[in-house]
């Protein structure tokens, strides 16, 4: 048999695409004509979308309408709204932060208040991922909102102009001490402009005086936009030095980005603080500034996200974000930690991401496929357990509210530690607030159990006395851990007082990552040694 053309098989991708929308169209024209109940074609037809992505990883995305806005503010860097940052707390919807100038903090919204109808819309769990769309429109817009505040009857009505709020992704930079020449920069996000407000920054300090060192604070930072990334280490590492490497589905494909620019940052120390919300862009920039051997990394492990996302327009106002490849930094290593493809019948992968051995520039030896690993590992996170379950909990958030709505006049500087602390402790009474610690977790099974057995009898009063004596240890433990309870407690505050920069400053002068940075850079021949250099 003499056969023309080319034979179709199921190895063939085209034939097997061709194959699969046929069948999925057939089965979702019947669905939609014939089933017993009437089915809503485009929910109908986003659930299979989604479930087709959803066998991929959690980077590939569907865009609709409303999720498209969050695209275009990372690109562009603007929006019409009022400079609130809300988030659902306890079932309520809450203001967590504001901008500094904007109408939200000008005409009097306050941090901590509950937001209850948008234009006379009721807003609560139910319908807050729509938030946005109520709180947001053009610019010169009028938006009233009710809230309801802590020591306050009924609800407070604000009518707000909105405005165009500019993203800034630099949310602080200054001389830390004041008086000394270590310039910090606090980057939160990588949109379109971060490189360029690195740059400013870093030229407004030169031009108050010698910037020495430089910490750079990448901490919680989940990344954005990779040209936000090459940019933003364009400022520190010297021209012509390779940033990152992309590679996807064509591994002898590979986009090598280079520095193009002299470095601002000049010769001056640097220092970068990592921990695990540190993403993405976030880790480009560390990845990049370690193997150059440029800086020391000082904190906890990154989350170790090491795949790149191009968004593809589609029709309706909608778009595609899908996983396009795999990023390396300058020494070769994938920092990817997950590997989705693991027991995958959907994923094939092309190259398998494992822990190996790299060296950066000076040799130093570092390693793939977990994320990036600190020059010098330091936790900052309370080793209280009791401490972690009042954040997790939001007291600290829930008693700043309260205080500073019933204390007009808050001075940090002449505060009393002890009352604050007294006046927490009062506060958590009063909200019946009670920490379930594994102890007394062990007890309750113990009792639970001694009643199922029938000895109750014999253990209750010894039970009794261990849960006894296990309240009285963890009130000496909240005691013990008082400084810390009061640095979280005066960060709220100063949040309150003085915004996110407020905020900022309050939390540097605990914060055991940013000190152990000042040490290494004051210490010339530390520094030099955690970076190899001879």
């Amino acid at each position: 048999m003499l056969l023309s053309g080319f034979m179709q098989s199921d190895n063939d991708i085209y034939f097997k695409i061709s194959k699969s929308i046929d069948i999925f169209g057939k089965i979702y024209k019947e669905i939609n004509l014939n089933y017993v109940d009437n089915v809503d074609p485009e929910e109908f037809m986003l659930s299979g979308v989604k479930g087709m992505l959803e066998a991929l990883d959690p980077y590939t995305m569907y865009i609709d309408e409303n999720l498209q806005k969050d695209v275009d503010l990372m690109t562009i860097g603007k929006y019409g709204g009022i400079g609130a940052t809300v988030g659902l707390r306890n079932d309520d919807i809450i203001v967590v932060d504001l901008l500094e100038g904007y109408s939200a903090q000008r005409q009097g919204i306050r941090i901590g208040d509950v937001i209850t109808h948008v234009n006379d819309v009721k807003i609560d769990k139910s319908n807050y991922d729509e938030l946005n769309k109520y709180m947001q429109g053009a610019a010169g817009t009028t938006v009233k909102i009710n809230v309801k505040r802590d020591g306050y009857e009924g609800d407070l009505i604000f009518n707000l102009i909105r405005e165009q709020i500019e993203v800034k992704n630099l949310t602080y930079y200054g001389f830390f001490p004041k008086e000394s020449n270590t310039a910090y920069l606090k980057l939160s996000g990588f949109g379109r402009s971060a490189g360029k407000e690195i740059e400013t920054a870093l030229t407004d300090l030169k031009k108050q005086k010698e910037v020495k060192e430089i910490i750079l604070d990448l901490r919680g930072n989940p990344g954005g936009l990779l040209d936000a990334a090459i940019d933003v280490t364009e400022k520190f590492i010297n021209k012509n030095q390779l940033v990152v490497s992309v590679i996807g589905r064509d591994t002898t494909d590979i986009t090598e980005y280079y520095s193009e620019e002299e470095p601002v940052a000049g010769k001056s120390k640097l220092v970068i603080l990592i921990n695990g919300g540190t993403a993405s862009a976030a880790e480009i920039v560390t990845g990049a500034v370690q193997d150059h051997d440029r800086g020391v990394v000082i904190g906890t492990p990154s989350f170790g996200k090491g795949l790149v996302q191009t968004v593809v327009p589609l029709s309706y106002n909608t778009s595609l974000k899908v996983t396009t490849g795999k990023y390396y930094t300058p020494s070769g290593r994938c920092i990817q930690k997950i590997d989705y493809a693991k027991d995958s019948r959907i994923i094939k992968p092309i190259i398998n991401v494992t822990k190996e051995t790299y060296h950066t520039d000076n040799n130093r030896t570092v390693y793939s496929g977990g994320g990036l690993y600190p020059d010098s590992l330091v936790k900052n996170s309370s080793e209280s357990n009791q401490v972690k379950d009042l954040l997790a909990k939001g007291m600290f958030f829930q008693f700043a509210t309260n205080y500073s709505n019933t204390h007009p006049e808050i001075n940090l500087e002449n505060n009393s530690h002890d009352d604050l602390f007294n006046e927490f402790v009062n506060y958590l009474e009063e909200q019946n607030y009670e920490y379930q610690s594994q102890t007394k977790r062990l007890l309750k099974q113990l009792q639970v159990a001694a009643e199922r057995e029938d000895i109750i009898s014999d253990l209750k009063t010894d039970i009794s006395s261990l849960s006894f004596k296990t309240e009285e240890v963890l009130s000496k433990q909240l005691a013990f851990h008082k400084n810390e309870i009061v640095a979280e407690i005066e960060n709220e505050l100063a949040t309150r007082i003085s915004g996110r920069e407020g905020r900022i400053k309050a939390s540097i002068n605990n914060d055991k990552q940013f000190k152990t940075a000042l040490d290494i850079l004051r210490d010339e021949n530390l520094y030099a040694k955690l970076l190899g250099s001879k």
